[in-house]
């Protein structure tokens, strides 16, 4: 059998500040793709990284009397570092103005598409948004400013590189709306066939050296020009694996995966559906074959950014929470489509409802019972002769155990396909209620077969009712394991505990003990 590669990215966000909870939103989404996918038995790689190379974060350095390249490296680190707080399976890790793969790779793609044809100078004048890096025609304006920043963009007038994206027109729309460029969610897909629909024009690929500041790529054969930012930041996606060298990473993971995702929020969604795609049509390269987008994180319905002013830090979340609980709120409750305001209190609900009054209940009240009823020893019965299931004279008691474990069972088996069809979709919400389906009928089973009244009938002699038993315990700590197992790429840590607690060991579960504390007490 084959073995499916999947290589799954980030977008690289510009570092003119920290890092927020919005960018930690998708990193654990991509995360969560990446580390499902290797669960499922798939080769996987998961890039992240920092786009250094902006005129923002030039500005923002200079705004704080700090040389560039210091500002840029102190909060590259940041970015960096959020591999711990948050649990990150990253494989790879690429700073644009620091790693020597990055700017081998941007001159061998730009050299390509100029072979191409693709890129030619012209004298231009437009609006443009720092904060997008975009030039922008009035129409796409609103009341004059920029829809994702509401800045007014500055007028600019200079001599730049232009790549011919309008004779990319066709095939990207074929490309898109066939589904061989697929665009998730359906909403994101459309805007982006209206978007391609209404034409393309060709585009600004590089700035004057002046302008930004002698901060960038140089141009190949023109070093008075700049790589623009997003030409630049683009390409991490393969120069990380060592395009324009010899390095055989590239064939292996651009070339030879079976799925390249890219994990990108909304307000960039033309740049990874339109552009990029567009430069490796001019390559010769292969297209990517997901573009997943995630909407925005707000606070008090403003969008979290760097520098919009509304931000929330994810490693002091993590500090004073954990990392599950922020996690599971980033993908328990944050839709596929449309913004999600982030409260604490909103984070310290979810966690206390579903993993200290959930799963931690549920596991705890299960191991409490094998132990109480069976020494913590479960007692496996032989399958009956003929895959018989209910038995036909059942008395009542015993019918309600059979079904209630069969239902549970069944639940149980759906579970893995049901998680797959969700994260096959981009859409965690459902995912993670997929796996909440097995805490919610795991819960039903105890309480529809009633375990203390089947141990009860046991002593009082009745060896069906302690042969029920048994069959409901190895049924609700099957499905502890079944959860620990389908929560891994989700809340690592707390299905490493769940799986512990359900650990034989010489024939014998550990003795039951709290999982979860309940982090609305503690905070209060």
């Amino acid at each position: 059998m084959t073995t499916r590669r999947t290589y799954v990215t980030t977008t690289i966000p510009y570092v003119n500040a920290r890092p927020h909870l919005g960018f930690a939103l998708e990193l654990v989404q991509a995360d969560v793709l990446a580390s499902h996918r290797r669960h499922r038995g798939d080769e996987v790689r998961l890039l992240s990284g920092t786009d250094d190379n902006s005129l923002k974060n030039v500005l923002a350095a200079e705004a704080r009397n700090v040389p560039v390249a210091e500002f840029v490296d102190r909060n590259a680190r940041a970015f960096a570092a959020l591999g711990t707080p948050l649990a990150l399976s990253l494989d790879d890790f690429i700073r644009t103005s620091a790693d020597p793969r990055h700017r081998v790779g941007v001159e061998w793609l730009w050299r390509r598409c100029a072979a191409a044809g693709d890129l030619y100078r012209k004298h231009y004048e437009g609006l443009y948004c720092v904060g997008c890096e975009q030039f922008y025609t009035p129409a796409e304006l609103v009341g004059g400013r920029c829809a994702e920043h509401g800045t007014e963009p500055q007028p600019v007038a200079e001599e730049n590189w232009f790549f011919r994206l309008s004779r990319y027109t066709d095939r990207l729309y074929e490309l898109i709306s066939s589904g061989a460029l697929r665009v998730e969610p359906a909403a994101r897909r459309n805007e982006v066939l209206a978007l391609v629909a209404g034409g393309l024009h060709d585009f600004s690929v590089s700035r004057s050296h002046t302008r930004a500041r002698g901060w960038g790529i140089p141009v190949p054969g023109d070093p008075g020009q700049v790589v623009y930012v997003w030409w630049d930041a683009l390409g991490n996606y393969v120069t990380s694996l060592g395009l324009g060298t010899d390095d055989p990473t590239y064939s292996r993971w651009w070339e030879g995966s079976t799925r390249r995702c890219h994990v990108v929020g909304k307000g960039v969604v033309r740049f990874h559906a339109v552009y990029w795609p567009a430069m490796l049509l001019s390559a010769g390269l292969p297209l990517p074959t997901d573009v997943l987008v995630h909407d925005y994180l707000t606070v008090d319905g403003r969008k979290i950014s760097k520098s919009g002013g509304a931000t929330v830090d994810p490693v002091e979340l993590v500090a004073a929470y954990g990392t599950d609980p922020v996690r599971w709120w980033l993908l328990r409750d944050v839709p596929r489509v449309g913004d999600a305001d982030f409260t604490r209190e909103r984070l310290l609900a979810r966690a206390d409802a579903d993993f200290a009054g959930g799963l931690g209940n549920l596991v705890n009240r299960v191991v409490t019972m094998a132990h109480r009823f069976r020494d913590g020893r479960l007692r496996r019965a032989a399958p009956a002769a003929g895959g018989a299931g209910r038995p036909a004279a059942a008395d009542g008691a015993e019918a309600a155990a059979v079904a209630g474990t069969e239902r549970l069972a069944a639940v149980c088996h759906r579970v893995r396909g049901d998680v797959d069809a969700a994260l096959e979709d981009f859409d965690f919400r459902r995912a993670t209620a997929a796996v909440w389906r097995v805490v919610e009928e795991a819960n039903r089973c105890v309480d529809v077969t009633r375990p203390w009244e089947l141990a009860k009938a046991e002593r009082a002699g009745d060896r069906r009712a302690g042969a029920r038993l048994d069959a409901v315990l190895t049924a609700l700590v099957d499905a502890c394991r079944v959860l620990a197992d389908e929560l891994g790429p989700f809340v690592p840590e707390s299905a490493a505990r769940i799986a512990a607690q359900c650990a034989e060991t010489d024939g014998r579960l550990p003795a039951a003990r709290p999982l979860f504390a309940r982090l609305g007490e503690a905070a209060g």
